[in-house]
């Protein structure tokens, strides 16, 4: 008898995990129509919104395809929450159905949309003698008082002499009232609608630039103007994107300091300078010999004593390569000041000698005179 119990228990808890299975299995196991929306979508107050919609039934016997109506629900997949019944001329909310419903698109318009229409809404299909709604399958809708900002996208690498596409992108619930789209690229830039893959629409801009070091730092802005209310007001929303664009090192300079004159062992610093993006990873320092440039010194200064005049120049590289010549910098060494002095000590030194040899002689002749 025991067995028997538990056989039972047992047989009960694969029927019970069969059924539970089965069910979980089935999209909606007590929903006898199947609608395809988006799930959410928003809207923006005082503009219009396009719902791409399609529908199946559960059995298709029971839906032949004859004179088909579409029905809106509010809040509760209720009879007395309907908003639109496509059979009526006189309707709750102006809404108008835009597709086949005999090919199941129920492709559906509102013509003008207010902030209190957020919520939930539910579609039926009245085909009798198939008259079903998606309880499972409902829309969520959020209506906003102002636009969001258009997206900017770039594709491309980012490095000078590269070619990249910039496109400025803007979400339209309203295809038939569509954003018009500007930025600072381009004046008069040709927009146009993109269909996506869910049926909502987008409208974009696009444009293809070549890039160099100066488009570092440049601000794109773009901006979405939705006409609203008929087209009587407008609602405007922007973005703005900083291109960081990466080059090799440019205007690469050389300076030497100090600048006045220099002489024979004096000390002598030079500087070299670029701007790069990534910054500069390393300066070499060249100095001009008869067989040709040789490397003095690696970093951004080079410190050294003068001994004899020379031709300088520094190179300049970043992560990018593509090292650029610094300007050439001449340090001459002034001796002529010094040969000219040490000449003159010399014969000044040999004058002195001279006359103090000579001198003697002459106050013992005029003694020698004196005494006569």
């Amino acid at each position: 008898m025991h067995v028997i119990e538990v056989m039972s228990a047992n047989m009960l808890t694969s029927v019970l995990l069969t059924v539970f299975f089965l069910s979980g299995a089935l999209p909606c196991p007590w929903s006898n129509l199947f609608v395809t929306t988006p799930q959410r979508m928003e809207a923006l107050n005082g503009s219009c919104l396009h719902i791409p919609c399609s529908f199946s039934a559960r059995y298709r016997e029971r839906f032949d395809g004859g004179e088909t109506f579409g029905v809106w629900l509010r809040s509760y997949p209720k009879i007395s929450h309907v908003i639109f019944n496509s059979s009526e001329t006189v309707n709750r909310y102006p809404i108008k159905l835009m597709g086949n419903l005999r090919r199941k698109d129920c492709t559906t318009l509102f013509l003008h949309v207010h902030m209190n229409y957020s919520d939930k809404y539910f579609f039926r299909v009245e085909s009798w003698p198939f008259r079903e709604t998606a309880f499972c399958d409902h829309l969520q809708l959020t209506v906003r008082d102002s636009p969001p900002s258009p997206k900017i996208q770039i594709s491309g690498d980012l490095t000078e002499k590269s070619s990249v596409t910039v496109t400025c992108s803007a979400f339209t619930p309203c295809p038939h009232s569509p954003p018009k789209l500007t930025w600072n690229l381009l004046k008069d830039s040709q927009s146009n609608m993109v269909k996506n893959a869910d049926g909502t629409f987008t409208t974009q801009i696009q444009e293809s630039i070549t890039l160099t070091d100066s488009h570092n730092g440049f601000n794109i802005t773009c901006s979405a103007t939705y006409p609203v209310n008929e087209g009587t007001g407008f609602k405007s929303a922007e973005e703005t994107r900083t291109l960081r664009v990466s080059y090799a090192p440019k205007d690469t300079s050389a300076s030497i300091s100090p600048s006045d004159v220099r002489t024979a062992g004096a000390t002598v610093n030079l500087t070299c300078s670029s701007r790069a993006k990534p910054s500069v990873r390393n300066f070499t320092w060249f100095k001009f010999s008869p067989d040709g440039p040789l490397v003095v010194s690696e970093g951004e200064f080079y410190i050294f004593n003068i001994t004899e005049g020379g031709v300088y120049y520094c190179v300049a590289r970043n992560d990018l390569g593509n090292p650029e010549f610094g300007v050439i910098v001449h340090v001459t060494v002034k001796i002529l000041g010094i040969v000219t002095l040490c000449t003159a000590v010399i014969i000044f030194e040999c004058w002195f000698r001279s006359r103090c040899r000579n001198k003697p002689v002459k106050v013992h002749s005029r003694i020698r005179d004196s005494q006569q």
